[in-house]
């Protein structure tokens, strides 16, 4: 008896899916099947790759709308909003583009006597284990460039998304992708840890939390299969004196609070100078008296219920703590917050790092706004945290976001923006946030394996 894994919407706490979960027998035979299919997927010419990955995106477009309606009974996030092709294939695209260049030999040596060059081999079978807050595009991250390198895929999506994975796997088929080169699993996570540990895939890339990608490292342990990681987050912004005020605000609040602050590289933390302080928290929080909480298959609503129920009560147990010790809460509670999985954004000032809604990661719509005098502050604040994903600094000098940006523990630095995934950029983090390299050429060099040719000629 494997069992099954439900889908619990959160618009209104029903079963929205049930699936079955594979037994690990039935997850053995489908990791061979993706080994043996490896093999002759890799000989393809890497451009017929290409254009088939190409057009397994172009098909996941044709259906845009149904996404956006089953992303909304999923995981909460508005119809308005509708879905994530457009990062989805922003993504794809250009790794599709760069990996003709990404993936050629690196030649040392043509000469008479000798060749002597670097190859990439793809490392066999990749399992990508994908989160569901942003479902699509956290998946594909991975899945494509994988595909394109010659490594047939095994998904296995979050239980919240359970749809996600049998939607890719519909159109990665119907654009001519063989059923063995990418297939989608429903595992529970003993069968995870046994693919793992058993070395039944040669490369896992996990999306999650700390404690899941710690599960993912000790199912590695032993095997030396590589285990890319981006686990949790509590990213900082910092608003400097000379900073556009309208901007910092709109945009940073937004990072804080769009799909119900369910981002991995969200702000959950803001320090502002002293100067703009007063000015940044009034101008926030009107900002976010203007949202409309409610159900997400309405037009009207800009924010909807969090993923499930037990992720909100996290978030007010949070807010609760810090205003029990101390901090302001700024916002009325909204009509639509029914005490479980819809919940009222929340802007909290007079906040300390002794506070768990400062250190822990949220991943709600709750955002603590502290006053600062200095960069150095800032900096001491901003890298006082166990994650490192992101950073955003406010600023109308480049030079000092360059100079502030080489001091902090962090994966990416942004100057005047934030919560934005650039696809030619390295996607990666330190400290708990995990280690990694997704997307730009060095998520290429990620999923395969240098192999080196030294070859002597006659």
């Amino acid at each position: 008896m494997t069992g099954t894994v439900q889908c619990i919407s959160p618009i209104d706490g029903s079963v929205y899916l049930e699936r079955p979960l594979a037994s690990p027998a039935e997850a053995l035979a489908a990791a061979a099947r993706a080994k043996a299919a490896q093999k002759a997927w890799a000989a393809r010419p890497l451009a017929e790759r290409i254009a088939l990955v190409q057009a397994a995106v172009a098909e996941v477009g044709m259906t845009t709308d149904r996404m956006a309606v089953e992303l909304a009974h999923q995981m909460g996030r508005p119809v308005r909003y509708g879905g994530e092709f457009g990062g989805f294939n922003e993504r794809a695209s250009y790794m599709a583009e760069i990996a003709e260049t990404a993936l050629a030999p690196i030649v040392v040596e043509d000469s008479d006597a000798f060749l002597r060059k670097i190859e990439r081999e793809a490392h066999g079978v990749v399992l990508v284990v994908a989160p569901w807050n942003y479902p699509y595009m956290t998946a594909i991250n991975t899945v494509a460039p994988a595909l394109i390198a010659g490594n047939t895929v095994l998904l296995k999506h979050a239980a919240q998304t359970l749809q996600v994975g049998e939607r890719m796997a519909e159109a990665f088929h119907a654009a001519g992708i063989p059923q063995d080169v990418f297939q989608n699993l429903f595992l529970n996570h003993d069968t995870t840890a046994e693919l793992i540990s058993g070395r039944h895939v040669n490369f896992v890339n996990f999306t999650g939390s700390v404690r899941g990608g710690q599960a993912m490292e000790r199912a590695a342990a032993g095997t030396f299969i590589p285990v890319s990681t981006e686990l949790g987050g509590k990213d900082p912004g910092y608003v400097r004196a000379d900073a556009d005020l309208e901007a910092a605000v709109d945009t940073l609040i937004d990072g804080a609070m769009f799909n119900s602050g369910q981002c991995c590289c969200g702000i959950e933390r803001i320090y502002v100078h002293d100067s703009l302080y007063d000015a940044f928290v009034e101008k926030a929080v009107a900002l976010v008296n203007t949202y409309k909480l409610g159900n997400p298959l309405e037009a009207e609503t800009t924010m909807g219920p969090m993923a499930h129920v037990r992720f909100a009560e996290e978030v007010r147990a949070q807010i609760a703590e810090a205003i029990d010790a101390g901090a302001v809460a700024h916002i009325e509670t909204m009509e639509a917050d029914d005490g479980g999985a819809y919940l009222t954004p929340q802007i909290l000032t007079n906040v300390t790092h002794d506070m768990r809604v400062m250190r822990d990661e949220s991943f709600g719509p709750v955002v603590g706004i502290m006053k600062v005098s200095s960069d150095e502050e800032a900096i001491e604040l901003m890298n006082d945290s166990q994650f490192g994903l992101t950073a955003s600094i406010w600023t109308a000098d480049t030079d000092k976001a360059d100079e502030i940006g080489a001091q902090l523990e962090t994966g990416t630095v942004f100057m005047n923006r934030c919560d934005y995934l650039d696809p030619a950029l390295c996607w990666t983090g330190c400290k708990d946030t995990g280690r990694g390299a997704g997307l730009s050429v060095l998520g290429f060099h990620a999923l395969t394996r240098p192999k080196s040719y030294h070859l002597k000629k006659g």
